[in-house]
């Protein structure tokens, strides 16, 4: 079971969150890809640009936040974070 934790924050209050799991027989990249394009569905987002930060920082940590640079649109709070919480 892979599961990744996604959360909006502003002025360092969590507005919402959710949790995608996903049980496919994917590679991890694929699996985050699609769970992001999921949390972008329910939250009513853009997709975000990976930047190099974003890369590096999941890497070490299986996890990120995108700031309103990494969005094309504007955004209505401060970063959306997301989590790698359980894999296979």
């Amino acid at each position: 079971m892979f599961r990744l934790w996604a959360k909006e924050f502003k002025d360092n209050r969590m507005l919402r969150d959710t949790t995608i799991c996903d049980d496919s027989d994917e590679t991890r990249t694929h699996k985050v890809f699609h769970a992001l394009e999921e949390v972008c569905y329910v939250f009513d987002l853009g997709k975000p640009i990976w930047l190099e930060h974003n890369i590096e920082e999941f890497k070490r940590v299986d996890k990120t936040r995108f700031r309103s640079d990494n969005f094309i649109d504007g955004i209505e709070f401060d970063y959306l974070e997301i989590h790698v919480i359980e894999e296979d």
